[in-house]
């Protein structure tokens, strides 16, 4: 399941939204019904999970974690707790509880922004914020992928493939 894409949309009276048709298509082709929306842990934006790819989360949380740890159980429990299970009607929409509009801080516009396996919604009228600036985006970049690695033969290259 791949969501790529940068799109922005407005939410109507009722909190409701339109799904972007190219992601409704990618969840249609993976025969995904239900999404998991949250709050982001890290960000100040909501994230839409498959609910195949939201399982899949919880059980690597839950793996990493004891139940005989109460520090790991008030983890896994503030994870848990506080998410929508959502289906989009007919017409392709899903209402945005509330709760969730103020925590993301978002008012009429929304910016989808798909991350592979998970869609982040942003308060478009943020603008940048969900970014880095250029200079600093190819500078964290070329730290990332511009180090040595071995290709698939184990000959040493740089990130881009070079000897």
């Amino acid at each position: 399941m791949r969501f790529l894409g940068n799109i922005e949309a407005k939410i109507d009276a009722k909190g409701r939204v339109f799904l972007p048709s190219v992601f409704r298509k990618v969840l249609q082709a993976s025969g995904e019904e239900n999404m998991v929306l949250r709050k982001d842990v890290f960000q100040s934006c909501l994230v839409l999970y498959p609910e195949s790819v939201w399982n899949e989360q919880m059980d690597a949380l839950r793996q990493r974690l004891s139940r005989w740890n109460a520090a790991h159980q008030q983890i896994f429990r503030q994870f848990v707790h506080d998410l929508e299970i959502l289906t989009l009607d007919g017409n392709g929409r899903f209402l945005i509880p509330k709760r969730y509009l103020k925590k993301a801080e978002i008012e009429q516009t929304v910016r989808f922004i798909g991350m592979g396996d998970t869609i982040e919604i942003w308060n478009a009228e943020n603008g940048s914020k969900p970014f880095m600036d250029a200079e600093e985006f190819s500078q964290a970049l070329e730290s990332i992928m511009g180090t040595t690695a071995s290709d698939s033969n184990g000959t040493e290259t740089d990130g881009a493939g070079r000897l």
